[in-house]
């Protein structure tokens, strides 16, 4: 027989059903039944310093280990606060639910006390959302919202639940089975596709393999392991694919793109097939489109149909799931292995011999010096300590470059980071999310000291809760990327990107209650980093670094991917 509860008790009913062990949120006057339910319920609420936080350590959650994350937050500027979140997680593919708080339907519409149109706010911040104007919808939307968060291509998801649902009571029944006509995914693939993908591949003389996020949505990496070495082609890494490859792969290239590297794009450039696998052709990736892959033939395979042909033309699309169409493909080329490879045996020891040469011609090199400690010396310190292993949560600027660049991820979901939206203050709450998911890894949040200091608050949190993150701040003076740019672009002309104040970090973590230090000598870096790791509660370096180095290779806006600069200009000679 059902039970009569409150929508606050049915809301965590559902939550309980779904797995949730965790939710990030900051509570106010709208959600106090749910908080009130919380307060003897197993399920942990984690007390954030900022709704947008919340929605960054649900993403953390998310993305570390591929379930829903969730986060909550209360009515009106609660929820807002949680728009930048919910954007950023749309961007790029991630799995979370918001709950917030609305108010009564009574007064809905009349500018009650924190009311905002949160479902019309997000509307277009969200994979899907609903408002909840009746009890009885509450647990039929809040398991859709699962399903529609976790199935097909991930996003957010946000349910609004007005006052008098959270206080209202009814009969709760569990929901059986999920049916939404209006909603399809595509996850076979078309067997014809596959065959005849798995035809142009042999046929190729210089295949390429473009990987993306969407093989980690997939949870892919096995898969795609198997069709790298199936047909021993060169692959790249996406920004949001890094780990879907080992890092140490031997047909792994590197990063691809704006700051991707001279085998990378020159790879890419020359090649005459370029198998594009869960991926969408970002700008950031392609340069100048009409430049991009010029000689290729696509193969593109992704589980959003309406990625297929959006930016650059598929010569062989595939709908599905990567997970269940790269098994598909790799048994297709095995069967056709013993009459399609030696007639390209030849093309294919050149093209490989053509990668290598490119690869020792431009390498990505960790640089260092005597004088100054180089942000590509602090990378390889951290790439040496995380040996492929540790979580590194990237903020956005020239650190998330150089990390992308130069620390190696020997599995997936160990490299979190803001790509679509490029949110600065990301990397800490997303690192806090990270530890809570899984709190035998060692995280790093690996921040620029612009991107820290949106997210100080949140060493409270991580205090609060006792989290070993160990936070370290890239520090070189600048807003990076954008002094780069102004610097390379506008005439050296640097406006308003010096940041001239930086907390003190020793006393900034002391205040907190934890311990922290600044280096800066590049013969201290090395031992400082030892020293935080072990230290086995959280730690904040502060790592001043070069102040006016910039990342390279880099391809200007509007460039083609092989038009790349690849050390900084060097002076004329008279």
């Amino acid at each position: 027989m059902s039970t009569l509860l409150s929508g606050a008790k049915i809301l965590l009913e559902c939550l309980a059903r779904e797995n949730v062990e965790c939710i990030f949120g900051y509570p106010g006057g709208v959600t106090l039944p749910l908080y009130d339910a919380l307060f003897d319920n197993p399920i942990r609420h984690v007390l954030v310093r900022h709704e947008q936080n919340a929605a960054f350590e649900a993403q953390g959650y998310a993305r570390a280990t591929g379930r829903v994350g969730v986060c909550c937050a209360t009515s009106g500027p609660g929820a807002t606060n949680l728009v930048t979140g919910l954007m950023d997680a749309m961007m790029d593919s991630i799995p979370i639910v918001a709950l917030t708080g609305q108010v009564s339907t009574k007064v809905m519409g009349s500018d009650a006390f924190q009311e905002a149109d949160t479902f019309g706010i997000t509307r277009s911040a969200t994979k899907h959302n609903y408002l909840v104007k009746n009890i009885n919808d509450l647990p039929k939307i809040v398991h859709e919202a699962f399903y529609i968060a976790a199935t097909g291509r991930p996003g957010p998801v946000l349910v609004d639940i007005a006052k008098d649902v959270f206080q209202g009571n009814a009969q709760y029944t569990p929901v059986a089975e999920i049916h939404l006509p209006g909603y399809k995914v595509y996850n076979e693939g078309h067997g014809g596709q596959i065959r005849r993908a798995a035809q142009m591949m042999w046929e190729a003389e210089r295949p390429f393999i473009y990987a993306g996020g969407g093989i980690i949505a997939a949870n892919a990496n096995n898969e795609l392991r198997h069709l790298v070495e199936a047909l021993d082609a060169p692959a790249v890494c996406t920004l949001m694919g890094l780990g879907a490859l080992p890092g140490n792969h031997p047909n792994f290239i590197s990063l691809p793109g704006m700051h991707g590297s001279y085998a990378a794009n020159m790879g890419i450039t020359h090649s005459d097939l370029l198998i594009s696998l869960g991926v969408r052709f970002d700008d950031r990736v392609t340069g100048r489109l009409a430049a991009f892959a010029p000689h290729a033939k696509v193969i593109h395979v992704d589980i959003d149909p309406s990625e297929i042909s959006k930016n650059r033309h598929a010569d062989l699309p595939i709908v599905g799931d990567v997970k269940r169409v790269l098994p598909k493909l790799t048994a297709e080329l095995k069967e056709l292995e013993s009459s399609c490879r030696a007639k390209n045996a030849a093309a294919r020891q050149a093209w490989w011999k053509q990668i290598r040469e490119w690869k020792e011609e431009h390498p990505l090199v960790a640089e260092t010096s005597k004088t100054e400690i180089k942000p590509q010396h602090l990378m390889a310190e951290i790439n040496r300590l995380s040996n492929g292993k540790a979580i590194v949560s990237s903020d956005v600027g020239q650190h998330q470059m150089w990390c992308a660049q130069l620390i190696r991820f020997d599995e997936p979901r160990l490299w979190l980071n803001s790509g679509g939206l490029g949110t600065m203050g990301f990397g800490l709450p997303a690192a806090i999310g990270a530890q809570f998911a899984r709190p035998d890894k060692l995280v790093f949040a690996l921040v620029g000291d612009g991107g820290f200091q949106m997210s100080i608050p949140e060493l409270a949190t991580i205090v609060n809760y006792q989290l070993p993150v160990k936070i370290i701040v890239m520090n070189n003076g600048y807003l990076g990327m954008v002094r780069q740019w102004q610097t390379l672009f506008y005439n050296n002309r640097l406006s308003q990107v010096e940041l001239t104040a930086f907390p003190d970090a020793e006393k900034l973590a002391g205040a907190y209650g934890f311990k922290g230090r600044t280096v800066e000598t590049a013969a201290e870096m090395p031992k400082a980093l030892e020293e935080a790791v072990r230290e086995p509660g959280p730690y904040l370096l502060n790592v001043k670094v070069s102040p006016m180095e910039n990342v390279y290779p880099m391809v200007p806006a509007g460039g083609a991917i092989n038009e790349m600069v690849l050390r900084p200009p060097q002076p004329v000679e008279v």
